[in-house]
């Protein structure tokens, strides 16, 4: 069996010094300003070099996010389902039986 050859910290600073991350050149277009590479199509005005290449994109309209769930009715609920307005088989006991505050009344009064 071979003997491994040591790693030294200068042959792993060396081996890591081509890992740095290299900026990416964005580059401010003359004529819309928009952000883009350089040699790249403008792709919001389609235009390369001075020359329309490709139609423009169209600019997406987003609507505004909101924060919350809002609490207004938005209109009717509609069921479509089948069980939606059948009452349950436990329904008339239900309603029968009072609530813990009704019991706890009734006691009050005796």
């Amino acid at each position: 069996m071979s003997i491994r050859m040591r790693h030294t910290r200068g042959h792993t600073g060396n081996r890591r010094s081509h890992h740095a991350l290299e900026a990416v050149a964005v580059v401010k277009d003359k004529e819309s300003g928009n952000l883009r590479l350089s040699h790249r199509l403008d792709e919001a005005t389609g235009m390369y070099r001075g020359k329309q290449i490709a139609p423009a994109k169209e600019v997406r309209v987003t609507k505004a996010k909101l924060k919350s769930v809002s609490t207004t009715p938005t209109g009717e609920h509609v069921h479509t389902h089948e069980h939606a307005h059948t009452e349950h088989a436990n329904a008339a006991v239900k309603a029968t039986q009072h609530t813990k505050e009704e019991r706890s009344e009734a006691k009050s009064e005796k």
